[in-house]
């Protein structure tokens, strides 16, 4: 069998290799921004350049090419295309019914002011999905979820993207730390323990950020008392729970901790100001700025809640908690299926491998990357009983059953809802291709190299490279199997901690979420702003930025400067 061995600096020049490299991701950025050319041609148009690139200059074969690229298209939609399409499935099935209003009104009924509201929905709850399911289906839910209590489609996308931050480390029952750990041959409690040594100091300081990008810093300041609760409590549990019992149910422990605080502060304090509109405060003229009203008749009194209402009637107890349902199934079927106990079970028995002719095994990762030559697997796992889509669909129908649809109408509702997600589709198997393809041909190992070479920095940059590992391709998990090695190396070389580094990749990938053309083409579909991907995209771009820039510089701290080099984990 003829292998082919990576190519990092084919130009014999760093500059201009790293420049070539960056070419795909610049287009693809560059033209979602732009706002004009719509999300699923500039996939596919970012894809065509990725190939040429690939083959052109980093001298890949073209049918290595192409294998790559077919792969990556399959992978775009199990799993990711497969959980989309089935919550926004469920999500239609509950709007149809009607049940999906009594939702949003009973979270109203926890408490009326929106800036609490994203507290729970888009931060604690989302949360819960990230650490059960992962791989966007916190931002497919909370999408829905914001867009049914009233927010704008720019606010409940932007709002979405930026509070599923610090749970990613850990989500879908920590399956980046296991792909780190994969990749550097650390054990994955240890890593799980670093990174939560990391992301807590986020973990505050997100609700904040959130609150003051919707509401302003006055809006924000108000509020102070809840938005702590939220996050400190969030992140103490993160803190314990990764360094104490293990890094897979973290997000989960995390979630429901910070969801219980905040609703019980919530029966003892209510804000003197009832924050009304859901509308992004000075970012959408459009529809006016989210602006308070007092309460009633002034202050709000603690536990005097708005009664939830249904054309014009008092929802009953029973109706409320019908409305639940569906997402109380959800949450309970997609925490069992990210278990390793079910996929221990179903595993055997409903899965398809498959290596890619004449692909897999086929590419040589290299020195520096690799610290000898390696081979890069090309195998199509098919585990659709585990997928958690799989397990999504089946709450989605447990759910339709219960709301009394009919079997033909559950499938003529599926048929439909594939119809209106077909662009969305078409997006992220491009994006993923997109990904896939530069990994295999070894440019995004280039862009890594040039992170590693800025010596004492690297601390700060290699936190960076987690954020554009996360950035192309979607995913921390991915980031981290894709850099995590070379996160070690350079590490190790630098006399720095190999731990820390690795975790720093993770951490800063965290980050990178909120601007990856995936998880953006998830929050417009899930929030019916299709075609508006580009706002999204500079909505949220410099807060990603900002956020993974200070992150770098906690990493900085922790590899330099006591005390905070006194958390720090090194390899035995």
């Amino acid at each position: 069998m003829t292998t082919w061995n990576q190519v990092y600096d084919p130009f014999g020049n760093a500059w201009l290799s790293t420049l070539a490299a960056s070419l795909p991701v610049i287009a693809l950025l560059g033209m979602i921004a732009s706002g004009k050319v719509q999300a699923h041609i500039a996939a596919v148009l970012s894809l065509i350049i990725a190939f040429l690139v690939a083959t052109v200059l980093f001298t890949m074969p073209m049918d290595l090419a192409l294998r790559a690229s077919v792969l990556g298209m399959v992978t775009g939609f199990f799993p990711i295309g497969w959980i989309i399409l089935n919550v926004i499935f469920l999500y239609r099935l509950t709007v149809e019914k009607g049940w999906f209003a009594t939702l949003q009104q009973s979270v109203a009924g926890i408490t009326a002011d929106r800036r609490i509201q994203l507290l729970l929905v888009a931060f604690a709850f989302g949360a819960f999905f990230e650490g059960a399911g992962g791989f966007g289906t916190p931002v497919a839910v909370t999408g829905a979820i914001l867009i049914g209590l009233g927010f704008s489609p720019l606010a409940a996308s932007g709002l979405s993207l930026i509070a599923n931050t610090a749970p990613v480390a850990y989500g879908a029952l920590g399956a980046p730390i296991q792909g780190l750990a994969s990749v550097t041959g650390y054990d994955p409690y240890v890593l799980g323990a670093m990174i939560g040594r990391q992301l807590p100091f986020f973990s505050v300081i997100v609700p904040f950020w959130l609150i003051w990008v919707f509401a302003g810093f006055r809006g924000m300041i108000k509020i102070w008392p809840p938005i702590l609760v939220c996050g400190a409590s969030f992140a103490a549990a993160q803190f314990l729970i990764s360094n104490y019992v293990n890094p897979w149910i973290v997000d989960i422990g995390a979630s429901l901790v910070s969801m219980g605080a905040l609703v019980l502060f919530l029966k003892f304090w209510q804000p003197k100001e009832i924050w009304a509109s859901p509308a992004l405060r000075g970012n959408d003229p459009s529809i006016g700025y989210g602006t308070p009203r007092p309460a009633s008749l002034g202050a709000a009194v603690p536990g005097d809640l708005p009664k939830v209402e249904l054309g014009g009637r008092t929802a009953t107890s029973r109706e409320i908690m019908m409305a639940w349902v569906p997402w109380i199934i959800l949450s309970v079927v997609v925490a069992i299926w990210g278990t390793g106990w079910f996929k221990g079970i179903v595993n055997p028995l409903f899965t398809w491998k498959y290596e890619v002719p004449g692909l897999h095994n086929v590419i040589m990762k290299v020195p520096p990357v690799e610290a000898h030559p390696k081979a890069e697997p090309a195998v199509f796992a098919f585990t659709y009983m585990s997928y958690t889509g799989t397990g999504v669909l089946f709450a989605a129908l447990i759910s339709g059953l219960i709301m009394r649809f009919s079997p033909k109408r559950l499938v003529t509702a599926y048929i439909e809802t594939i119809w209106v997600l077909r662009y969305s589709l078409i997006t992220i198997a491009a994006m993923l291709a997109l990904g896939v393809l530069t990994r295999y041909a070894g440019v995004d190992a280039t862009l890594g190299l040039a992170f590693a070479g800025t010596g004492i920095l690297y601390p700060f940059f290699g936190t960076l490279l987690g954020w554009l590992g996360v950035a192309l391709t979607g995913s921390d998990t991915a980031s981290n199997v894709l850099f995590g090695g070379l996160q070690k190396i350079t590490s190790e070389q630098l006399g720095l901690s190999g731990i820390l580094m690795a975790s720093a990749n993770s951490s800063g990938g965290v980050m990178g979420k909120m601007i990856d053309a995936q998880s953006i083409v998830v929050a417009s579909t899930a929030t019916g702003y299709f075609g508006q991907e580009g706002k999204i995209l500079r909505f949220v771009f410099w807060h990603s930025i900002v956020l993974a820039c200070l992150v770098g510089g906690l990493v900085m701290l922790q590899a330099y400067v006591h005390p905070f080099s006194a958390m720090v984990i090194h390899p035995n």
